[in-house]
């Protein structure tokens, strides 16, 4: 993906005065049917002004979601208008109701993929393997961060939306506290953290225990404190990639102090991701610390848009500002999809047109979208360097999955560790046997 194209997506978000134009590109000129029929009938109806009003595309297309909040809801919605394109293609949503990662791996062992699906984390040269190239969709822009799902010059997976990572919090929470201003800085953070606590509300909601909610500070924070956006994969030539001193062990050890304070829930063995929407919203817990793609969430169980706020979070003394911007899930078509042009045509309709991004709070996957989330033009008043992502090498997943390796788990034992040293020798230990035996 190009990097000026992606901030020039971001800073549209803050309306700037100059007129930025998307790339125009992705075009096929077929409405993304260029691959065989599988199945499903492709012929074009034209209204009376000779332009193309719809596909006659019919069959059933899967997609198997992790947002189960909005099945029953908006994706009932998403169905009603995508029908009045299509409505010979029938939807099908089904939910994951376990590790999403995890089922989608049984899934492809298994050869029974859904149509339309998120890829889990394995290596890009399995991509042709399971999913279908996305090359000739017909989309309006060029997709982001592109280059994260590629193989052999061909797209696979293409971003449901993008996020930066940073401090989602309750204005009146802090109002009530006597927080004036926004910390700059770690010490101002603790400082905030502990008016909140006298207060009487927890000061930042962790879901310790989900697991999945610390990923924040195991994947993007690192490699901000190292001030290097390929510092996850620099573990390549590490025999210790985990150290006290390094972008792993000081981003743990924020989490520890945090936790050691009593800054966290009472008892983080023992928390609710669903209740903690509605305690950020209603004050009870002051922040959180996650992507922007949560803000949207938070106003939806109640909170007021205006008291909903979103800052970076300070990681140290030095007063540089700096977050991770990242792509969240990819998007898949299977490429054993008995209703292959159908699937791409939802897909394509998603990503054009449902709005999705803006319901769940993304940055659009399109180049030169404008974002209608509020929160992020007060993000980007703080002078915030973002930092985006680079794709993973394919051996460091390698080594990870051979190691078992397991971020936010192992944070979760950093935390609770009575010497965290020793988590880190633990790990590292498995990261160096693992990286010996496939001879890297």
């Amino acid at each position: 993906m190009k990097k000026k194209g992606l901030l020039i997506a971001f800073m549209m978000v803050f309306a700037l005065t100059a007129a930025l134009t998307g790339c125009s590109g992705g075009k096929s000129g077929n409405g993304g049917n260029a691959a065989p029929n599988n199945g499903s009938t492709n012929k074009a109806e034209s209204n009376s002004a000779g332009n193309y009003t719809s596909a006659k595309l019919s069959g059933k297309v899967t997609f198997l979601t992790n947002r189960t909040d909005m099945i029953g809801k908006e994706y009932d919605d998403y169905v009603k208008r995508f029908n009045e394109k299509y409505p010979d293609i029938q939807i099908e949503f089904e939910a994951s109701q376990t590790d999403y990662n995890q089922q989608i791996k049984v899934r492809m062992a298994s050869g029974e993929l859904p149509d339309l699906m998120f890829i889990p984390d394995i290596p890009n040269s399995d991509l042709p393997k399971y999913f279908a190239p996305l090359d000739d969709l017909d989309l309006s822009a060029e997709v982001t961060f592109k280059d994260f799902k590629s193989f052999d010059g061909k797209l696979y997976g293409i971003t449901t939306g993008n996020s930066t990572s940073g401090i989602i919090y309750n204005k009146q929470a802090f109002a009530d506290a006597g927080i004036t201003e926004i910390p700059k800085t770690w010490d101002e953070f603790l400082e905030a953290c502990e008016k909140l606590k006298q207060n009487g509300v927890i000061p930042l909601s962790s879901n310790f225990k989900d697991k999945w909610p610390l990923g924040s500070w195991v994947f993007d924070m690192p490699r901000v404190i190292e001030n290097n956006k390929d510092f996850p994969n620099a573990r390549l030539n590490m025999d210790e990639p985990f150290t006290m001193d390094n972008g792993y062990g000081k981003a743990m050890s924020l989490l520890r102090t945090l936790a050691e304070k009593g800054y966290l829930e009472k008892d983080i063995n023992s928390t609710n991701w669903e209740q903690s929407k509605k305690d950020v919203a209603n004050g009870k817990m002051g922040m959180y610390f996650l992507g922007n793609w949560v803000i949207n969430q938070v106003i939806g169980v109640g909170a007021e848009s205006d008291d909903i706020g979103f800052f970076p979070l300070p990681f140290d003394n030095s007063g540089e500002i700096r977050a991770a911007f990242n792509p969240d899930f990819f998007y898949a078509v299977s490429k054993d999809s008995k209703n292959l042009e159908a699937t791409k045509a939802f897909l394509t309709w998603m990503l054009e047109d449902s709005g999705y991004e803006d319901f769940a709070g993304f940055i659009s996957p399109l180049e030169g979208r404008e974002s209608k989330l509020t929160q992020l033009a007060e993000f980007q008043a703080t002078g915030v360097e973002l930092q985006e992502g680079t794709p993973d090498d394919p051996k460091v997943i390698e080594i990870s999955n051979k190691a078992q390796i397991d971020l936010p788990a192992i944070a979760q034992e950093f935390v609770l560790a009575k010497d965290p040293q020793s988590v880190l020798d633990k790990w590292n230990k498995a990261w160096a046997k693992a990286k010996q035996d496939l001879g890297y």
